[in-house]
């Protein structure tokens, strides 16, 4: 399936969808999961992110099947629709989804750390450390509010 620029399909879509016909159209009931490539916000590890998304839709002709003429379709513009041929044609609506469903701030975990502001390493990759000397001075005078454990002096 084609995605918009910059989100890429990583699994096969899969799930389940059902079909209920109504006196209008056709009712989609779709839940459907796929993977996304996603970078985690913090550490900019990539990741596989899962996405699990559902359609409730009535899908409306666009040909009326007694008379075949055209439906006028401004009653209702934004409805899923029938192509001309009375099939139902749901990549848009799938598409649409999963871009709704993409995360804001995706993380590899909820505790992830990030990187070093220092030096930019990961700091979930082990301990590592920095001397104080490369502080600004014009920041030394806040030094007095903090004890050296780190934690605010009253």
């Amino acid at each position: 399936m084609d995605m918009v620029e910059g989100l890429r399909q990583t699994r096969d879509l899969s799930g389940r969808l059902r079909l209920t016909r109504t006196n209008r159209g056709l009712f989609v009931n779709a839940r459907l999961s796929t993977g996304i490539a996603q970078t985690c916000s913090r550490c900019l590890r990539d990741l596989d992110w899962p996405v699990e998304i559902e359609i409730d839709e009535e899908a409306l002709p666009v040909i009326d099947p007694v008379s075949g003429q055209p439906v006028d379709t401004a009653t209702e513009p934004d409805a899923l629709r029938l192509t001309d041929h009375h099939e139902l044609e749901l990549e848009g609506a799938v598409r649409d989804a999963i871009e709704l469903a993409e995360p804001i701030a995706p993380l590899c975990r909820e505790d992830c750390p990030g990187l070093c502001m220092v030096c930019g390493l990961e700091l979930g990759s082990g301990p590592h450390d920095h001397p104080d000397e490369g502080i600004d001075p014009r920041l030394e005078g806040l030094r007095q509010f903090v004890d050296d454990g780190g934690a605010k002096s009253k």
